[in-house]
């Protein structure tokens, strides 16, 4: 809104919902996949004892921080802005990063099904590995058709986006 006193009249800030887009939610959980994936290979050492619940454990731990830092870091940019903070605005900053945490679900799961010895823990960092890669070239696809792009456009993003997993799993097979 235009004050007298302002030389140059802003826009009104546009109306919200209350609900975030989903870019946002996109970038966290492309994030939150990225470290998982790369967390899950670095824990996976062939020269110590395999432990997939403690990794697990660690992975899950990982993203809450990782989530709670970003969401911190939009606290501390609102306070630097002079903008609105306080308690229920950082809380409520943190809390969305809830992606980042949710993309890291299907890593924790299949770490943990190698606990009860259905499989080793490498071949569980392995298929985490492969899932993610998969889940990173659909985000990047269907963010790309999402935003009004043809098919070989959504390819190109998709292969992109998949690129990021095929680099990781490159690194982990490379470093082992």
């Amino acid at each position: 809104m235009h004050h007298p006193a302002d030389r140059f009249p802003q826009p009104a800030a546009p109306r919200t919902t209350g609900r975030q887009p989903p870019e946002p939610r996109l970038l966290s959980g492309v994030y939150g996949l990225v470290l998982a994936s790369a967390l899950a290979a670095a824990l996976d050492s062939p020269d110590e004892q395999t432990d997939p619940g403690s990794d697990a454990v660690w992975v899950l731990f990982t993203a809450v921080a990782a989530a709670a830092a970003h969401g911190y870091a939009h606290v501390l940019a609102h306070r630097m802005s002079a903008e609105r903070s306080g308690v229920r605005v950082g809380l409520r900053a943190m809390l969305a990063e809830w992606p980042v945490v949710a993309a890291a679900g299907p890593t924790v799961v299949l770490l943990l099904t190698a606990v009860p010895s259905w499989w080793s823990e490498s071949d569980a960092v392995n298929a985490a590995l492969l899932f993610n890669t998969l889940l990173l070239a659909a985000g990047g696809g269907w963010t790309a058709r999402r935003a009004g792009r043809g098919r070989p456009a959504a390819l190109r993003a998709a292969t992109g986006d998949m690129f990021i997993g095929l680099v990781i799993i490159a690194a982990n097979a490379l470093i082992k």
